[in-house]
């Protein structure tokens, strides 16, 4: 029997073109992505995990000149990226598997770790480190307490799994980030708590 986290997957993947509909693009997010873009280099690479269809964290990302490789377990999803953006990269896959080729200038996830369990997001932050060069920044959402709590959308069961503040706060000094800008619960941003984190080492931009 599926697990409630692993029924996400299967949840995108089944409805992934409703999930797009639903998706609002009026980017309330936009201020948190334009800190984040501060600390990217123009033309600078940006790794999306958990892109969705693209719409619209990607698609600003894009506006703004950077070279976007998105991630999503989706085929659906992925299928409308390639779509509306043909001249970058979109992959297919299970970003708690990622193999990275190369650092990246920078990492989002924004409303993808929220979907993974408890104990499967501990792990993630090594994979955020080896994801973001030395000075890239990270940009995720999380919960705020830790546990699992079941949504309902369109009818269907779905799960949400966080760990703890100090958890997601712990993880970031372990594998190597300065976090730069926290809030929970962003009353701005839809509620979201947002973390917006610096690797350590390499150049401050100028």
């Amino acid at each position: 029997m599926t697990s409630p986290a692993e029924g996400v997957v299967d949840l995108y993947s089944r409805r992934a073109r409703e999930f797009d509909a639903d998706r609002t693009r009026t980017l309330f997010e936009r201020p948190w992505l334009d800190a984040f873009l501060a600390w990217v280099p123009e033309a600078g690479t940006v790794l999306d995990l958990g892109c969705g269809s693209g719409e619209p964290i990607a698609r600003h990302l894009i506006e703004q000149g950077r070279r976007v490789t998105g991630v999503d377990a989706s085929p659906g999803l992925i299928d409308l990226c390639r779509r509306r953006f043909p001249d970058h990269d979109w992959r297919i896959g299970d970003m708690r598997g990622l193999e990275p080729e190369r650092p990246f200038d920078g990492v989002v996830a924004w409303h993808s770790l929220i979907h993974l369990a408890p104990a499967d997001q501990p792990a993630m932050f090594g994979l955020f480190a080896r994801c973001v060069r030395p000075g890239g920044a990270l940009l995720f959402t999380s919960g705020s307490e830790r546990g699992e709590t079941i949504g309902d959308w369109r009818g269907e069961a779905l799960y949400h799994g966080s760990l703890s503040l100090a958890d997601y706060r712990a993880g970031l000094e372990t594998a190597g980030f300065d976090l730069l800008r926290h809030v929970s619960g962003d009353p701005g941003c839809g509620g979201a708590t947002v973390w917006l984190a610096r690797r350590r080492g390499g150049k401050v931009p100028g």
